[in-house]
Protein backbone atom coordinates (compact mmCIF):
# COMPACT_ATOMS: atom_id res chain seq x y z
CA UNK A 1 0.00 0.00 0.00
CA UNK A 2 1.69 3.50 -0.85
CA UNK A 3 1.77 6.37 1.35
CA UNK A 4 3.43 9.76 1.55
CA UNK A 5 7.31 9.80 1.51
CA UNK A 6 7.54 12.06 4.67
CA UNK A 7 4.78 10.45 6.32
CA UNK A 8 6.75 7.05 6.01
CA UNK A 9 9.85 8.65 7.26
CA UNK A 10 7.99 9.99 10.26
CA UNK A 11 6.76 6.46 11.25
CA UNK A 12 10.47 5.67 11.01
CA UNK A 13 11.19 7.89 13.64
CA UNK A 14 13.67 10.10 11.81
CA UNK A 15 11.56 13.09 12.42
CA UNK A 16 8.69 15.04 12.43
CA UNK A 17 6.13 14.97 8.78
CA UNK A 18 6.92 18.77 8.44
CA UNK A 19 11.02 18.07 9.22
CA UNK A 20 10.99 15.22 6.86
CA UNK A 21 9.30 17.38 4.37
CA UNK A 22 12.24 19.55 4.58
CA UNK A 23 14.73 16.84 4.46
CA UNK A 24 13.33 15.49 1.16
CA UNK A 25 13.46 18.97 -0.65
CA UNK A 26 17.45 19.21 0.80
CA UNK A 27 17.76 16.27 -1.08
CA UNK A 28 19.04 14.15 1.83
CA UNK A 29 16.55 11.09 1.09
CA UNK A 30 16.68 8.29 -1.77
CA UNK A 31 14.24 6.02 -2.82
CA UNK A 32 15.16 2.98 -4.51
CA UNK A 33 18.94 5.05 -4.89
CA UNK A 34 18.06 7.56 -6.48
CA UNK A 35 17.50 11.23 -4.66
CA UNK A 36 13.93 12.25 -4.08
CA UNK A 37 13.36 16.30 -3.50
CA UNK A 38 9.38 16.11 -4.63
CA UNK A 39 6.48 16.39 -1.45
CA UNK A 40 4.12 14.68 -3.40
CA UNK A 41 6.38 11.42 -3.82
CA UNK A 42 4.69 8.03 -2.90
CA UNK A 43 6.35 4.86 -1.68
CA UNK A 44 5.27 1.75 -1.31
CA UNK A 45 7.06 0.24 1.70
CA UNK A 46 6.95 -3.36 1.23
CA UNK A 47 9.00 -2.99 -2.09
CA UNK A 48 10.62 -0.15 -1.80
CA UNK A 49 14.10 1.14 -0.34
CA UNK A 50 14.08 4.21 1.42
CA UNK A 51 17.54 6.33 2.59
CA UNK A 52 18.61 8.70 4.52
CA UNK A 53 21.63 9.92 4.89
CA UNK A 54 23.03 6.98 3.24
CA UNK A 55 21.23 4.97 5.76
CA UNK A 56 18.27 2.62 5.08
CA UNK A 57 15.03 3.17 6.89
CA UNK A 58 12.52 0.87 7.83
CA UNK A 59 9.44 1.07 10.41
CA UNK A 60 10.45 -0.29 14.33
CA UNK A 61 7.99 -3.09 14.95
CA UNK A 62 6.74 -2.44 18.42
CA UNK A 63 8.31 -5.30 21.09
CA UNK A 64 5.83 -7.05 22.93
CA UNK A 65 6.29 -9.18 25.74
CA UNK A 66 3.38 -10.39 27.05
CA UNK A 67 2.16 -12.91 30.01
CA UNK A 68 -1.29 -15.06 30.09
CA UNK A 69 -3.08 -17.21 31.93
CA UNK A 70 -3.90 -19.64 29.57
CA UNK A 71 -7.07 -21.20 29.97
CA UNK A 72 -7.58 -25.56 29.41
CA UNK A 73 -9.15 -25.43 25.80
CA UNK A 74 -6.98 -23.45 23.89
CA UNK A 75 -3.87 -24.51 21.43
CA UNK A 76 -0.45 -22.52 22.23
CA UNK A 77 0.05 -21.81 18.43
CA UNK A 78 -0.58 -18.94 16.27
CA UNK A 79 -3.37 -20.99 14.09
CA UNK A 80 -4.67 -24.28 14.21
CA UNK A 81 -5.16 -26.42 11.62
CA UNK A 82 -8.36 -27.95 13.06
CA UNK A 83 -9.87 -24.38 13.51
CA UNK A 84 -9.42 -24.68 17.09
CA UNK A 85 -9.11 -21.87 19.36
CA UNK A 86 -5.60 -20.41 19.75
CA UNK A 87 -3.96 -18.41 22.60
CA UNK A 88 -4.31 -15.73 20.13
CA UNK A 89 -7.97 -15.31 20.20
CA UNK A 90 -7.24 -14.42 23.57
CA UNK A 91 -4.28 -11.76 23.00
CA UNK A 92 -5.53 -9.20 20.13
CA UNK A 93 -3.32 -7.78 19.27
CA UNK A 94 -1.86 -5.38 16.13
CA UNK A 95 1.67 -6.95 16.29
CA UNK A 96 2.60 -10.19 15.30
CA UNK A 97 3.22 -11.83 18.57
CA UNK A 98 3.72 -15.81 18.81
CA UNK A 99 4.34 -17.71 21.99
CA UNK A 100 7.06 -18.73 23.19
CA UNK A 101 7.33 -22.61 24.22
CA UNK A 102 4.18 -24.98 24.18
CA UNK A 103 1.26 -25.23 27.30
CA UNK A 104 -0.76 -28.14 26.73
CA UNK A 105 -4.49 -28.34 24.74
CA UNK A 106 -6.19 -28.97 27.99
CA UNK A 107 -3.79 -27.82 30.80
CA UNK A 108 -3.42 -24.05 31.85
CA UNK A 109 -1.59 -21.33 33.62
CA UNK A 110 1.57 -18.82 32.45
CA UNK A 111 2.49 -18.38 28.83
CA UNK A 112 5.06 -15.71 27.78
CA UNK A 113 4.74 -14.42 23.86
CA UNK A 114 6.38 -11.74 22.04
CA UNK A 115 7.51 -10.72 18.88
CA UNK A 116 10.92 -10.56 19.51
CA UNK A 117 13.28 -13.16 18.83
CA UNK A 118 16.22 -12.89 21.18
CA UNK A 119 13.99 -13.25 24.04
CA UNK A 120 12.63 -16.24 22.75
CA UNK A 121 16.02 -17.78 22.38
CA UNK A 122 16.93 -17.19 25.89
CA UNK A 123 13.97 -19.20 27.26
CA UNK A 124 13.79 -21.50 25.04
CA UNK A 125 17.41 -22.66 24.10
CA UNK A 126 18.52 -26.00 26.31
CA UNK A 127 21.70 -24.64 27.30
CA UNK A 128 19.40 -22.35 29.69
CA UNK A 129 17.67 -24.91 31.62
CA UNK A 130 15.26 -22.65 33.17
CA UNK A 131 13.02 -24.12 35.98
CA UNK A 132 9.12 -24.50 35.27
CA UNK A 133 6.79 -25.03 38.38
CA UNK A 134 3.31 -26.54 37.69
CA UNK A 135 0.34 -27.65 40.13
CA UNK A 136 -1.41 -30.76 39.13
CA UNK A 137 -4.24 -32.60 40.75
CA UNK A 138 -3.78 -36.27 40.48
CA UNK A 139 -5.09 -39.69 40.94
CA UNK A 140 -3.96 -42.00 44.04
CA UNK A 141 -1.70 -41.09 46.70
CA UNK A 142 2.25 -40.81 46.16
CA UNK A 143 4.45 -43.22 47.96
CA UNK A 144 8.07 -42.91 48.42
CA UNK A 145 9.38 -44.91 46.07
CA UNK A 146 6.88 -43.19 43.44
CA UNK A 147 8.78 -39.39 44.66
CA UNK A 148 11.96 -40.96 44.65
CA UNK A 149 11.53 -42.33 40.93
CA UNK A 150 9.90 -39.03 39.59
CA UNK A 151 12.93 -36.67 41.50
CA UNK A 152 15.75 -39.24 39.80
CA UNK A 153 14.23 -39.65 36.20
CA UNK A 154 11.31 -41.61 34.23
CA UNK A 155 11.34 -43.06 31.37
CA UNK A 156 8.61 -41.89 29.10
CA UNK A 157 8.32 -44.07 26.19
CA UNK A 158 12.10 -43.52 24.85
CA UNK A 159 13.18 -40.85 26.98
CA UNK A 160 14.57 -40.85 30.44
CA UNK A 161 13.75 -37.85 32.03
CA UNK A 162 16.30 -35.54 33.37
CA UNK A 163 16.25 -34.92 37.35
CA UNK A 164 12.86 -33.35 38.69
CA UNK A 165 11.32 -31.67 41.68
CA UNK A 166 7.91 -32.96 43.62
CA UNK A 167 6.66 -32.12 46.40
CA UNK A 168 3.06 -33.52 47.87
CA UNK A 169 1.01 -30.01 48.76
CA UNK A 170 -1.94 -31.98 49.93
CA UNK A 171 -4.26 -35.17 49.53
CA UNK A 172 -7.87 -35.28 49.95
CA UNK A 173 -10.91 -37.94 49.80
CA UNK A 174 -12.99 -37.94 46.67
CA UNK A 175 -15.93 -40.03 45.31
CA UNK A 176 -15.10 -41.38 42.12
CA UNK A 177 -18.68 -41.94 40.12
CA UNK A 178 -17.27 -43.66 37.71
CA UNK A 179 -15.67 -46.56 39.84
CA UNK A 180 -18.64 -45.92 42.39
CA UNK A 181 -15.88 -45.71 45.21
CA UNK A 182 -13.95 -43.55 47.28
CA UNK A 183 -10.31 -42.52 45.89
CA UNK A 184 -7.30 -40.30 47.02
CA UNK A 185 -6.42 -37.03 44.85
CA UNK A 186 -3.48 -35.29 45.53
CA UNK A 187 -2.18 -32.07 44.67
CA UNK A 188 1.41 -31.99 43.89
CA UNK A 189 4.23 -29.44 42.73
CA UNK A 190 6.16 -29.94 40.14
CA UNK A 191 8.83 -28.55 38.65
CA UNK A 192 11.00 -29.10 35.80
CA UNK A 193 13.45 -28.08 33.40
CA UNK A 194 12.60 -29.64 29.92
CA UNK A 195 9.52 -29.06 27.58
CA UNK A 196 8.87 -32.91 25.76
CA UNK A 197 5.34 -33.22 24.99
CA UNK A 198 2.93 -33.56 27.80
CA UNK A 199 5.90 -34.84 30.00
CA UNK A 200 4.38 -34.43 33.25
CA UNK A 201 0.97 -35.99 32.54
CA UNK A 202 3.30 -39.40 30.88
CA UNK A 203 5.42 -38.64 33.96
CA UNK A 204 2.51 -39.51 36.57
CA UNK A 205 0.89 -41.56 34.01
CA UNK A 206 3.93 -43.98 34.02
CA UNK A 207 3.79 -43.90 37.80
CA UNK A 208 -0.18 -44.95 37.81
CA UNK A 209 -1.11 -41.70 38.30
CA UNK A 210 -3.28 -39.36 36.50
CA UNK A 211 -3.42 -36.51 35.94
CA UNK A 212 -6.68 -34.28 35.96
CA UNK A 213 -5.72 -31.13 35.97
CA UNK A 214 -2.48 -29.26 35.27
CA UNK A 215 -1.70 -25.47 35.59
CA UNK A 216 2.14 -23.69 35.10
CA UNK A 217 2.66 -21.24 37.76
CA UNK A 218 5.86 -19.88 37.09
CA UNK A 219 8.96 -20.08 34.32
CA UNK A 220 12.28 -18.83 36.14
CA UNK A 221 11.53 -15.87 38.37
CA UNK A 222 8.40 -14.77 35.94
CA UNK A 223 5.46 -15.52 38.71
CA UNK A 224 1.82 -15.75 37.32
CA UNK A 225 0.24 -14.59 40.67
CA UNK A 226 -2.85 -13.31 40.94
CA UNK A 227 -3.53 -13.01 37.07
CA UNK A 228 -7.05 -14.41 36.31
CA UNK A 229 -7.47 -17.29 33.90
CA UNK A 230 -8.06 -15.66 29.73
CA UNK A 231 -6.77 -12.40 31.34
CA UNK A 232 -3.01 -11.55 30.15
CA UNK A 233 -0.61 -8.18 31.10
CA UNK A 234 2.48 -6.84 29.50
CA UNK A 235 5.78 -7.76 31.13
CA UNK A 236 7.26 -5.43 33.77
CA UNK A 237 10.28 -3.96 33.39
CA UNK A 238 12.28 -6.17 36.11
CA UNK A 239 10.41 -9.18 34.63
CA UNK A 240 11.95 -8.28 31.26
CA UNK A 241 15.15 -7.35 32.90
CA UNK A 242 15.78 -10.59 34.30
CA UNK A 243 14.87 -12.52 30.91
CA UNK A 244 17.47 -10.67 29.34
CA UNK A 245 19.82 -12.00 31.82
CA UNK A 246 19.83 -15.64 31.11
Amino acid sequence: MEERLQKYMAQCGVASRRKCEELILDGKVKVNGIIVNELGTKINPEIDIVEFNNQIIKIEEKKLYIMLNKPEGYITSAKDEKGRKTVLDIVNVQERIYPIGRLDYDSSGLLLLTNDGSIYNNIIHPRVAIKKKYIAECRGKFTESDLKKFKSGIDIGGYVTAEAEIDVISEEKSFNSRKNSNEIISTVEISIHEGKNRQIRKMCASLNHEVISLKRVSIGNIKLGYLKKGQWRTLTSEELNYIKSL
